[in-house]
């Protein structure tokens, strides 16, 4: 009798997960990644170098190899404009813009999350609506707001801090009472009785105990409303003079009639990014809380 050959059965092959990624698009992302890390940083490496190139090599025609490395940017920079006077405005204008705009958001967001109240609806919506228009078509209304207002009453909101403080917080405030809005609504209504049993009021109950819950959502409010005043130039280099000129527009400077000074331009520049980026790192953690949690609710 011929021999009847033995089919050996073949193993199953383990089937692919639905979720894993073809090997073609790992490559495609890493190389789209690569690409776009290269893009972000780039810009940041070029700042970086140019601030500690001479002139030459930065001017007319740019020299990627620097012929010499030298930190006298950093130290011309106090001394072609007044660096030293825009720091202390924008700190002033920043600072204050911020503590206000917390301050009026979390007494405003508390308002609107705990009571009921005729018109909270057409309030609520208002705020919000504030977001949709550009920031531009204040310009023309807040000039001559505060031209008026000085000439009436002798406040000289025009060209001093004041004017440009009560600029930011119309720019900040709307955001943060609608982020602090969905904030407080996250916090238990059950913490505020327990306050108000034990002897609080309702000022009390949201200083001791709805403030410290909502702490990372303040804290996004006041990384906002500070970063909204530190960088804005539209508005200062308009709402302000020689004396109450800020970083943003006292940057312009370094630029002549005959010659720009790149390289104690990126000097600059630098020195006005490290609060904003030293404030970030440190309160990063309570940042993406707040905002996650507002965004969300």
């Amino acid at each position: 009798m011929p021999e009847r050959s033995v089919r050996v059965p073949r193993s199953p092959r383990t089937p692919r997960s639905p979720m894993a990624a073809p090997p073609s698009f790992l490559w495609i992302r890493r190389v789209f990644l690569t690409l776009l890390t290269a893009f972000v940083v780039l810009p940041v490496f070029v700042m970086v170098t140019s601030s500690l190139k001479p002139l030459e090599d930065v001017s007319g025609k740019f020299r990627w190899i620097p012929s010499g490395l030298t930190i006298r940017p950093y130290i011309d920079i106090w001394s072609t404009v007044p660096l030293a006077d825009y720091f202390v405005n924008s700190l002033i204008v920043a600072g204050t813009a911020t503590v206000f705009s917390v301050v009026v958001a979390v007494f405003s967001a508390y308002a609107v999350s705990r009571y009921s109240f005729r018109g909270k609806r057409v309030f609520t919506v208002t705020v919000l609506s504030t977001q949709m228009f550009p920031g531009i078509l204040f310009l023309l209304p807040l000039f001559l707001i505060f031209v008026n207002i000085g000439d009436v009453t002798g406040i000289p909101l025009f060209g001093s801090r004041l004017g440009l403080i009560i600029t930011y917080l119309t720019f900040s405030l709307p955001f943060s009472i609608w982020m602090l809005i969905g904030y407080f609504d996250s916090v238990p209504r059950e913490l505020d009785e327990a306050a108000k049993v034990d002897g609080c009021g309702p000022v009390g109950a949201l200083l001791r105990v709805v403030v410290p819950a909502a702490r990372p959502g303040i804290v996004a409010v006041a990384v906002y409303a500070f970063m909204t005043a530190w960088g804005e130039v539209l508005f200062a280099s308009v709402m302000t003079n020689e004396t109450t000129r800020t970083l943003a527009v006292g940057l312009q400077g370094y630029s002549t009639l005959n010659d720009v000074y790149w390289n104690q331009i990126m000097a600059a520049s630098l020195v006005v990014s490290v609060p904003v980026v030293a404030g970030f790192l440190l309160l990063q953690r309570y940042l993406v809380a707040g905002l996650t949690a507002g965004a969300v609710k």
